[in-house]
């Protein structure tokens, strides 16, 4: 199902139409039922913020709406999806929290300090698989959470601006009980993750970026970088209504595995392959998916002028104030290496730039050994030097 484009409604992001579905409480596989009502949210100031409205998660999902789907479905070769095409078998476990007014999809594997994994466009949680496991051996509790709008995550009608997407991270950290937190984001997980630094500094113990940079930083190389520029264009693309929602699902989201094969690099010819390719695309499939994955990048450019916008880069003016480790493929076609090396000057904390060579955009999966050895000895050292 393609929803129409309406981002320009307000500050919170779109509002778009809700399917007979949502009318009603759905029951999940254990019986419980759904939520659908109306929560307060808390404001990026800590204020009371609009009301996000819970939705029924995607049909052929176990999502945390409490919608059922088929069972016990097969996904591609080497991969069993009993959940659909979310909830994909491993040694994790799979289960939803609630948080910011949503229920969220997570991951989690291991005992130890809470590190939250926030994925990127176009993927969900299981960019992670690897890191997972990596870092559930290496003594951490580690949980991979669906973004607002994707995968097995509620698909609310608003609420894709990054203060309030980001918000649901720190909410996530919370109801897992936990005091804080070392993100690690990619793409725009990643961009998640820097605005959830600057906004709740107490609840990130560490944070870690991969493929992006701080947003002051992508918006003034959008903005003045023709080479910045052109390489985001998908970002430019994505300002149209219905189009890009359409584009990306069609050919069962043939668009999906080009721009990951477009985007990764050269030096890791096993990533992607057609396995983890399908497994996206089918992601991508579930209704509404393509329409809340468009939308943050909609808000970051539709309110550039906008006071929510002009508000939300004074907001990032504020320094990071926890230790950053900031990982970057040397050959991103989508971030340019140039973009990204300028985001130490918003850090007033120990700063540790990191450059994979012969990487793309997706270190994480073309070279995960390398990515997770970087990331657990980083996280280990109790004093992570510039």
């Amino acid at each position: 199902m393609t929803v129409p484009d309406s981002s320009t409604s307000g500050p919170e992001g779109p509002e778009s139409p809700v399917g007979p579905e949502d009318q009603a409480s759905q029951v999940s596989r254990t019986g419980q039922v759904g939520q659908t009502g109306r929560v307060s949210q808390e404001g990026p100031d800590g204020s009371s913020a609009p009301e996000s409205h819970g939705s029924p998660g995607p049909a052929g999902t176990t999502g945390p709406a409490g919608t059922t789907g088929p069972a016990g479905t097969t996904g591609p070769a080497g991969v069993t999806g009993v959940g659909g095409p979310v909830r994909l078998d491993g040694p994790w476990t799979h289960r939803d929290v609630a948080a910011n007014g949503a229920r969220f999809h997570i991951a989690e594997l291991g005992d130890g300090p809470l590190v939250l994994l926030l994925h990127g466009f176009p993927q969900f949680w299981w960019t992670w698989r690897h890191q997972l496991t990596a870092l559930a051996d290496a003594g951490f509790r580690a949980v991979a959470m669906d973004l607002r709008g994707v995968g097995g995550s509620d698909r609310t009608p608003r609420g894709y601006d990054p203060a309030n997407l980001a918000l649901d991270v720190t909410g996530v950290i919370r109801s897992l009980g936990e005091p804080d937190a070392a993100l690690v984001g990619h793409d725009m997980g990643g961009y998640l993750a820097w605005t959830a630094a600057v906004m709740r500094p107490k609840l990130v113990r560490r944070l870690v970026v991969s493929s992006m940079p701080h947003p002051r930083r992508w918006r003034s190389s959008m903005l003045s970088d023709f080479a910045q520029s052109r390489a985001g264009s998908y970002v430019w693309g994505f300002q149209r209504p219905w189009v890009p929602e359409r584009q990306l699902v069609a050919d069962d989201a043939a668009l999906v595995g080009r721009l990951i094969r477009d985007w990764a690099g050269p030096r890791a010819p096993e990533f992607p392959d057609d396995t983890a390719v399908d497994v996206y695309r089918r992601a991508m499939c579930i209704p509404s998916t393509a329409h809340c994955s468009i939308e943050p990048y909609r808000w970051m450019v539709r309110s550039l002028a906008r006071p929510d916008g002009i508000q939300f880069n004074r907001r990032m003016k504020r320094p990071v104030r926890v230790p950053t480790l900031h990982l970057h493929g040397s050959l991103d076609p989508a971030i340019r290496t140039r973009s990204a090396a300028g985001s130490g000057e918003y850090v007033e904390a120990p700063y540790r730039w990191r450059l994979f060579d012969g990487l793309g955009h997706f270190p994480h999966e073309e070279d995960p050994a390398g990515f997770s050895a970087e990331l657990i000895n980083w996280l280990k050292d109790p004093e992570p030097d510039r």
